[in-house]
């Protein structure tokens, strides 16, 4: 069953695509780069400031359909480290596949003078700021701590330093600013207390980010890698070995058991945004040749990702210990709103399982995902238009797709198609 629908999704998704070809070849609009990537709506999204006393660029969280204006929350403010740190990432993965692009550089340089400028006295990161370019110090998710937007930020910074190697003062304060962030998460992170709880009689740690976070530790352990990919700190293995084995105690069920080796993100929560622990534990596992990191992320991949697939995907999914102790149950399902970046997750460690074991199933499970973005959906609408950029925030109903286009779904979906780039090449 599970086999023919995936070849079901890779048929639909071919049509589609092609679909998209045919319809585009007789407009007079700018020519696509290639792969369907189009940076049109990013460009949109992206803006140069004067932002303490440097040149420095921001992207609107914010952008409303019809006209795709930008909007301000009012809590939080118009653009933030989040996904700037995220569009970081985003350009450096497109340098490396499509080559030298000065516009790109040149943006690429300019956010991170962003994210820099972004780094309060205490070493973490603030995230938002508003409209007369004043730091957001105060909200709940904006404040300088041990939190999702300092991480990204080291990520972010991490991933630009290469790409940005011909500017020596501009890396040079990455190293400084990656430094002071890094000496805090080794002050903060309780990783010499192994200690566990019980949440609905699951067994979960205590040592992560906010102490259950997986999710959060998964998006650490990617800036780890690159910091210490270019620092050689001896200190950083250690952190990254808690933190995977932390995560892998979130991992629930098995290829039998629901939920079929979920990665929990928060307690007995399971949520598809940034649940980054398969690709996480995949790079890790290979940098250290640890078998364990390996095969705890294809348990995933291989169970849950085609249960997904054949049972509809999900925005949140809680869970409980069975009574008898023989497995577990769905407690709670939030089906909607279905966003790319719950997709780009699975895309990236799909892929990235592919780059490792040169198994063919995993090039079919990754179209069979990606044919989301292009119709095969609860909406049954395209998600991501080729000839504009613009992908959809996301489906909050089955008749119902938001068709604003912020920051994070534009960004998340270059990003899955970068990564089905690089898979094509391979």
């Amino acid at each position: 069953m599970m086999i023919a629908n995936t070849k079901k999704y890779i048929l639909i998704a071919v049509i589609i695509l092609v679909g998209f070809a045919s319809c585009n070849t007789n407009k007079e609009s700018k020519p696509l780069v290639p792969s369907n990537i189009n940076l049109d709506h990013f460009d949109h999204l992206y803006k140069t400031i004067d932002f303490k006393g440097k040149k420095a660029a921001i992207i609107h969280i914010y952008s409303e359909y019809p006209d795709y204006d930008f909007e301000i929350e009012p809590n939080e403010g118009f653009t933030c480290v989040d996904d700037v740190a995220r569009a970081m990432v985003m350009l450096s993965k497109y340098l490396k596949t499509h080559g030298n692009d000065d516009q790109v550089y040149d943006k690429l340089k300019r956010l991170t003078e962003f994210v820099l400028q972004m780094q309060n006295d205490n070493g973490y990161f603030n995230n938002f700021i508003w409209n007369d370019l004043s730091i957001n110090t105060t909200y709940k998710t904006s404040v300088a701590e041990l939190n999702w937007w300092s991480f990204r930020a080291l990520w972010g910074l991490e991933s630009a330093y290469e790409s940005l190697s011909p500017d020596k003062d501009l890396t040079g304060r990455i190293e400084v600013a990656t430094e002071r962030l890094l000496m805090n998460i080794k002050r903060d992170l309780p990783i010499t207390n192994f200690k566990t709880e019980y949440i609905e009689k699951i067994e979960v740690p205590t040592w992560l980010p906010q102490k259950y976070a997986s999710d959060q530790s998964a998006l650490l352990i990617l800036g780890l890698l690159k910091n210490q990919e270019r620092t050689s700190d001896k200190d950083i293995k250690p952190l990254i070995d808690a933190l995977a084995k932390g995560i892998m105690l979130m991992q629930k069920g098995d290829a039998n058991t629901y939920p079929y080796g979920a990665f929990m993100s928060w307690q007995n929560l399971w949520h598809a945004w940034g649940n980054n622990q398969a690709y996480a534990l995949l790079k890790a596992g290979q940098r250290y040749n640890e078998s364990s990191y390996i095969e705890s992320a294809l348990k995933e991949i291989d169970n849950f990702y085609p249960y997904m697939l054949e049972h509809g995907f999900a925005e949140a999914i809680w869970i409980q210990k069975e009574a008898d102790g023989s497995g577990f149950s769905e407690v709670t399902r939030n089906s909607y709103p279905q966003i790319a970046y719950g997709l780009r997750p699975m895309v990236w460690a799909t892929t990235e399982a592919y780059s490792y074991s040169k198994n063919k199933k995993y090039k079919t499970l990754a179209k069979a995902l990606e044919a989301w973005l292009y119709g095969e959906n609860d909406a049954k609408g395209a998600m991501y238009d080729p000839s504009t950029g613009i992908c959809f925030d996301g489906i909050k109903s089955k008749e119902d797709i938001s068709k604003n286009s912020g920051a994070e779904s534009t960004i998340e979906s270059l990003l899955i198609l970068l990564e089905l780039e690089k898979l094509k090449q391979e």
